[in-house]
């Protein structure tokens, strides 16, 4: 079990924590930057509004979605993949803020990934109840390249998995500002996230937004 830390306490430790042999919780990595990103996400939601897309099965799911960056990643019932345009507006989606660029690169160095310049941003609003099942990221061409996962708003716990289905999973709790970077050995692993608990952030209210950075083409 992840042990709990107070990121608003200034004394609390903020030390990397691996979680796997090439997978690492960077605690509060993200809060300096928070004040300038939260203007920008706000732009790119303005510009391609969250969405609820449909599975390849004809599901709706319940967590809401955009993209910023190069490609976006879509669902319907044709598939999942990697779009340069925004289904609903047949515009390309918009830029990836340099704030996410920069933070996705200096994250992924720390855990070992030089030269990281991701080309997608996957952003998902989690509201209470909200969950993801356990999936392997698998619509990328190359996964030499690590993925970057920034939380916002509400905590979160997140599953990571093993590279079956079935293998146990092991619970990592994420709060506000919390970056986790996952590649080499561990980029296939199943992951997800529980149900969220209800609770009311003090900057994004009863929201958890999660930024999913991606080297996809």
């Amino acid at each position: 079990m992840q042990t709990e830390l107070d990121l608003f306490d200034p004394q609390s430790p903020q030390q990397p924590q691996w979680v796997g042999p090439h997978a690492v919780l960077l605690p509060g990595f993200a809060l300096p930057q928070v004040e300038a990103m939260l203007p920008a996400l706000r732009q790119v939601v303005a510009s391609a509004p969250f969405r609820h897309m449909l599975t390849p099965g004809g599901l709706k799911m319940a967590v809401g979605l955009t993209n910023c960056g190069a490609l976006g990643w879509v669902s319907d019932r044709q598939g999942y993949r990697y779009s340069p345009v925004d289904p609903l507006s047949n515009r390309p989606w918009p830029a990836m803020p340099e704030v996410l660029l920069d933070l996705a690169g200096h994250a992924a160095a720390l855990a070992g990934f030089a030269d990281f310049s991701p080309d997608a941003c996957l952003v998902n609003c989690y509201r209470p109840g909200n969950r993801l099942s356990l999936h392997q990221d698998r619509d990328e061409q190359d996964f030499s390249q690590p993925i970057v996962s920034v939380s916002l708003g509400l905590p979160a716990v997140f599953l990571l998995g093993g590279h079956r289905r079935n293998e146990p999973t092991q619970r990592i709790g994420l709060r506000h500002g919390d970056v986790l970077v996952w590649g080499g050995e561990d980029r296939l692993r199943f992951h997800g996230v529980l149900p969220l608990k209800p609770g009311a952030h003090p900057v994004l209210g009863s929201l958890r937004i999660n930024l999913t950075l991606r080297k996809a083409g």
